[in-house]
């Protein structure tokens, strides 16, 4: 039999992961990064490292947008908080958007994402950019969805 509780649970779930879906397109697309940042966050390649170039080149641009794009999402979820009898705690909500932050800031270093990708035997994929596909677009954006979903986890359970 199922109780009250464990419906409240899987409710303030789909929440949240509703949330951070729809907050996760607004923030890495529309108002969650400028021009500079989205084109200046990736890590220097190889290349560019061997000519001089700092590695530590393109954090600064990084930070900036995992800042802004966590501020939507924080105000996106405590919006819907507000509106709706969710089951969260600050917590929660915490772990969930520290878990985001990580992790979307190591994606979009894009070196982590490339890497993945030959190490899995798609290196072909990487490279895709025809017919409006990306390889390293795509697969960023399911690392980042796989991300959130273990932090709506994090903020419904804790």
């Amino acid at each position: 039999m199922t109780s009250i509780e464990q419906i409240a649970t899987l409710a303030t779930f789909g929440a949240v992961w509703a949330v951070l879906s729809v907050g996760h397109n607004l923030a890495d697309h529309v108002i969650g990064q400028t021009d500079q940042q989205a084109e200046g966050k990736a890590a220097p390649s190889t290349a560019e490292v061997a000519d001089g170039v700092s590695p530590r080149q393109g954090w600064g641009a990084c930070l900036g947008h995992v800042a802004q794009y966590h501020l939507v999402m924080a105000v996106m979820l405590a919006l819907v908080w507000a509106v709706l009898p969710l089951q969260m705690s600050w917590t929660g909500l915490a772990a969930g958007l520290a878990v985001s932050a990580v992790t979307h800031a190591f994606f979009d270093r894009r070196w982590p994402v490339r890497w993945l990708l030959e190490h899995i035997g798609s290196k072909g994929f990487t490279e895709l950019k025809a017919a409006g596909m990306n390889g390293m677009y795509l697969t960023d954006q399911a690392l980042h969805q796989t991300a959130l979903l273990a932090s709506a986890l994090l903020v419904t359970l804790l």
